[in-house]
């Protein structure tokens, strides 16, 4: 044999080693990927009734959410500080100011991945409660309020990379009554 032909086998032999290897790789990265980036499940978000507001008045909104069967997600105050919870961001219009977000107290559950330990979660069906005060300077008319909900869903084997769901409902803001001035008192007897 050559050397030209040594060199020849040499390469071809060095070429089909990466290429095993190129392909070994190639399919560790699809494993691994289908385990860590499996498609994570979407919360869906109830529609909203219109929501009547007077100004400069309270008014408490009802957002439910539900959460497909086989999953959880975070409560807003998870046991850990390693663990994503679930929060409500709003960004409201001019005069019209956030309220207190009441939240649903989780459900203390354990998990196959971590049996001795209790997590605060949410599954099925859950509400969260806000409240919209329309500041007195508010013109009546209605607005459209925007947030975004942010979570992390977990199955009993694996979590998934947080998400966030747009979250959006209408608010019809009215006047506040007219005041009742009452009359003065009047003399049941005519004076002349």
């Amino acid at each position: 044999m050559t050397i030209q032909q040594t060199k020849r086998q040499n390469f071809g032999t060095l070429r089909a080693a990466r290429l095993s290897v190129l392909l070994v790789l190639l399919a560790a990265a699809n494993l691994s990927s289908a385990q860590t980036l499996g498609k994570a499940p979407s919360l869906t978000f109830g529609a909203v009734p219109l929501v009547t507001a007077q100004r400069a008045q309270q008014t408490m909104v009802d957002l439910n959410f539900r959460i497909p069967a086989g999953y959880h997600i975070n409560s807003n105050t998870p046991k850990s500080e390693f663990l994503i919870p679930t929060a409500l961001k709003m960004d409201l219009p001019t005069d019209i100011i956030l309220g207190k977000i009441q939240y649903p107290a989780g459900e203390d559950a354990s998990f196959p991945f971590s049996p001795d330990e209790k997590l605060s979660v949410y599954s099925g069906d859950f509400t969260i409660a806000v409240a919209v005060h329309p500041m007195h300077s508010v013109v009546p008319g209605k607005y459209e309020m925007h947030g975004v909900l942010r979570y992390q869903a977990c199955d009993n084997a694996a979590c998934y990379p947080p998400k966030t769901l747009p979250v959006s409902f209408e608010v019809k803001v009215v006047k506040e009554p007219a005041e009742h001035k009452a009359n003065p008192a009047q003399s049941p007897h005519v004076h002349n």
